[in-house]
Formats: structure tokens, C-alpha cells, sequence
């Protein structure tokens, strides 16, 4: 196989994921070894130009850069302690799932055992690395960022965050919560319609273009937030937010209301607090401080 500048890299871990990252690096020509836990794993991508280690020892010995992405915080430890002495002097890329608090810790476990570590959080599903929608969020080590950016770059946009090693997956996180509840709240619309019989895919047919053109009003609420001032005029108050209505509309459809009864707690303690007439982006008040 040809190799790419004469890069050696090592990934650790074949899932969905992995496994996507490996095919990345083989297919731009860089000489890969793979390791997973479980056998049969590698064999596409061996069949594609890779060499797969018996033991993972085996594989990080035959890079200087190792690429990590294993089942979660635990798995990395339970895999690499055994091996803090092979990676004195290697980079180790770490892209698995880890908690802001749980990076950090691995960054400093690496640089107890002498090893150079980035922290990464990948904003992607595996079909979309290589694509230009796929992104991954690095933090930890510049001089392994700037080194092997354009290793990293093959699978999406890099953007790098600093040296503290925990950033990335903060914002990972930060960015999945926003996901998460927007996804919740495009499948309460679609239990509530349901009953009157609208299926989901007419209703994602409505909620698309209304919720992606409501994401335009995440700007006007961060320069509300950052400037601390929730009276400001033009913003809707917590008052009119009531969603009583929606509550009740909700219960009527004999659909669940504990989504929105969350949202609804929020508003009601600032109001309660005597905010009321306040806007709506006083609710981060509440979650803030929770009650």
C-alpha cells in the first residue's frame, strides 16, 4: 500500500464509528493498523489495504499516532493502562464518547504516562465522515492539533478549542443537549397531530421549515443572555409564554405532557420570582440555578 507522507497510524476499536475512521485513512493512502476487541471486524477493511493487530499492544507499537474510539471512558482505561509504557512518546488521539470531567482525566493519565493527547468530539452519525457536513470538535494538545491536521481533516471539519482537553466534549455535549430536546419536541408535535390522524411524515413535512427558521432567533437570545438584560424591548414575556394552553391541548389529544410540563416549570419560577414581564431567554435563569 502506499502511505501517505509516511504516516503510521493505529486505531483502537471497529464499531460504526471506528471503523468509518479507519476507512478514511486507508482510502487517503495512510499506512493503518486496526485492533478491535472482537475478531471479524477488520476484514473489510483489511481487504481495503489495512493490517490488523492481534492485541492492541501489537497495534499501538506500530504507530507513533494512535487513534482511540472505543465503547466509553472506562473501555480507553480498560484497554490502554495495561499499555501506559508502550505509549511513552506516541500520541494518542482519544475520540470516544467522554464527559468533559472524564477527558480531562484522561489528559492528564497520558501525561503521567509521557504521552501527547487530544481530546475529540464527533459531530457526526459514521455514513457522514469524509463528507463536508461531518465535524469533530478537538481540544488538549495543540502541537498534536496543528501536526496532524490534515490527517484529521479527512474526516470532517477540525475546529480546535484549546488546551483544556475537556472543551471539546463540552461542547459535544452541550450541542447533542440542544439536539435532543429538539427532537423531542418534533415528536411531541407528531404525538399530538396523530390522533386526528396526521402521520409523522405529514407533520415533518410542517415542522421543518418552521422549526429551522425559528433556529434564527438563537442569536437574538445569546445577545439577551450575554448582556444580562432580560427587559430589553421586542422579546416576548415569560407571562404570554405561558403554555398552559398547550399543556391542556396536549392532555386533550390523551398524549403525555411531561415535556412541555418541563419547560413550563421553567418559566413558571421566574415568573413566580416577579419576572413575568421579562423575556422569554430569562428561563436559562432557571436552569442555571436549578430549583
Amino acid at each position: 500500500m502506499t502511505t501517505n507522507n509516511g504516516v503510521h497510524v493505529s486505531v483502537l476499536g471497529l464499531g460504526a464509528m471506528g471503523g468509518a475512521l479507519a476507512g478514511a485513512l486507508v482510502k487517503a493512502g495512510y499506512a493503518t493498523t486496526v485492533w478491535n476487541r472482537s475478531p471479524g471486524k477488520a476484514d473489510d477493511l483489511v481487504a481495503q489495504g489495512a493490517k490488523a493487530a492481534a492485541t492492541a499492544g501489537d497495534a499501538v507499537r506500530s504507530s507513533r499516532l494512535v487513534i482511540a474510539c472505543l465503547l466509553d471512558h472506562a473501555s480507553v482505561h480498560e484497554v490502554l493502562d495495561p499499555l501506559s509504557d508502550e505509549l511513552a512518546g506516541r500520541t494518542l488521539v482519544n475520540v470516544t464518547t467522554t464527559s468533559p470531567a472524564q477527558s480531562r482525566e484522561l489528559a492528564a493519565w497520558a501525561a503521567q504516562a509521557g504521552t501527547a493527547y487530544l481530546d475529540g468530539g464527533i459531530m457526526a452519525v459514521p455514513h457522514m465522515i469524509g463528507l463536508p457536513a461531518a465535524s469533530i470538535l478537538y481540544s488538549g494538545s495543540a502541537e498534536v492539533f496543528g501536526e496532524n491536521k490534515p490527517l484529521l481533516d479527512l474526516w470532517g471539519t477540525s475546529t480546535y478549542f484549546g488546551e483544556d482537553a475537556g472543551l471539546a466534549s463540552l461542547y459535544d455535549f452541550a450541542l447533542l443537549a440542544g439536539m435532543y430536546v429538539m427532537f423531542a419536541g418534533f415528536m411531541h408535535g407528531a404525538a399530538m397531530v396523530a390522533p386526528a390522524g396526521v402521520t409523522a411524515g405529514e407533520f415533518a413535512a410542517r415542522a421543518t421549515p418552521w422549526l429551522t427558521a425559528m433556529t434564527s432567533g438563537f442569536e437574538g437570545f445569546a445577545e439577551v443572555i450575554d448582556g444580562g438584560d432580560y427587559t430589553v424591548e421586542g422579546q416576548q414575556s415569560l407571562r404570554f409564554s405561558d403554555l398552559s394552553h398547550l399543556l391542556a391541548a396536549s392532555s386533550d389529544q390523551g398524549i403525555s405532557t411531561e415535556l412541555l410540563a418541563t419547560v413550563q416549570r421553567l418559566i413558571q419560577r421566574q415568573i413566580e420570582a416577579g419576572h413575568g414581564e421579562e423575556g422569554f431567554a430569562r428561563i436559562i435563569e432557571s436552569i442555571r440555578q436549578p430549583g
